[in-house]
């Protein structure tokens, strides 16, 4: 399955808006390309994400698209800007020697996102793990060999949870395997603090948690876990990550996201209620006696 560079998702977000407007206009893509005396095939560049949109490009093409709104003039603009820059002000930046390129892209999406629908199969997801948890974790990966590499690895996974308050926090809806409340990671007192920490959180207005016990026999998520990222206005953008021992795997393809949104939905479908699922949580943490 072929992987997708996902900073890319911003350009992509402003030429699918782009052909939104082009095709509001009735304007071809050969059209298009005269505004820019340009090739058909830059056209399709610009509208896929796939090449930066200069300012001049952008507002000749609105022009010819008989755009005037200045409010959308400049979220486009605004978008441009952002899609063409990076993002290079992200505080993950500061972690650089730390973070793989696939994670990194991960924060960034997670910046930029409205919405994470994520299945466990073996690990609470980063976004609500607690320190020790998260360094636990880290420690048993090896893919960080000094005190310092952990530290700042665990620094940048809380960063990451500042997602989830704010004025726009992040949605984050959660469906964890039974066996992710059992796993010992860390100990029973870092375990009873992690599923209290968990419970705690799906208090928050925006975090959803369920479990999917084991008693729920053979189902459609025993295969692996996976992270559904959505993008706002726009569900076309949406993109999944899977994770496995040699790397992260983009999907972007719209018919296999599509697939994985049935997927999860499926896994909510047979998982415990929010209200069943955190008081099971609950008493699976008393089970952790320090």
């Amino acid at each position: 399955m072929p992987s997708v560079k996902p900073s890319t998702v911003l350009g992509r977000q402003l030429g699918d808006e782009l052909k939104r407007f082009r095709e509001a206009a009735g304007v071809s893509m050969a059209e298009a390309a005269d505004v820019l005396d340009c090739t058909k095939g830059k056209i399709s560049r610009l509208e896929n994400g796939h090449v930066p949109v200069r300012t001049p490009d952008l507002n000749a093409l609105m022009h010819a698209y008989q755009v005037d709104d200045r409010g959308v003039l400049d979220r486009l603009a605004a978008l441009a800007k952002r899609a063409n820059r990076r993002r290079r002000d992200g505080w993950w930046h500061r972690y650089g020697s730390v973070l793989a390129d696939s994670y990194r892209d991960q924060i960034e999406l997670e910046a930029i996102c409205d919405r994470v629908r994520t299945y466990e199969v073996q690990l609470v997801p980063g976004l609500l793990q607690t320190a020790e948890y998260a360094r636990a974790v880290t420690v048993a990966s090896r893919a960080w060999e000094t005190p310092d590499e952990v530290d700042q690895f665990v620094r940048v996974r809380l960063g990451r949870q500042e997602r989830l308050v704010g004025e726009e926090p992040l949605e984050l809806r959660v469906v964890l395997a039974e066996g992710v409340l059992r796993q010992h990671v860390g100990g029973p007192a870092v375990m009873r603090a992690q599923l209290e920490h968990l419970a705690d959180k799906a208090a928050l207005p925006n975090v959803y948690v369920q479990v999917l016990p084991f008693s729920r026999g053979a189902h459609s998520g025993m295969f692996g876990p996976y992270v559904v990222l959505g993008f706002p206005r726009v569900p076309s953008l949406d993109l999944v990550l899977t994770e496995t021992p040699s790397g992260n795997i983009w999907v972007e393809r719209e018919h296999e996201v599509a697939y994985y949104r049935t997927l999860f939905d499926d896994a909510r479908t047979d998982a415990l209620p929010p209200t069943e699922s955190v008081a099971l949580i609950r008493r699976i943490a008393k089970e952790f006696r320090p």
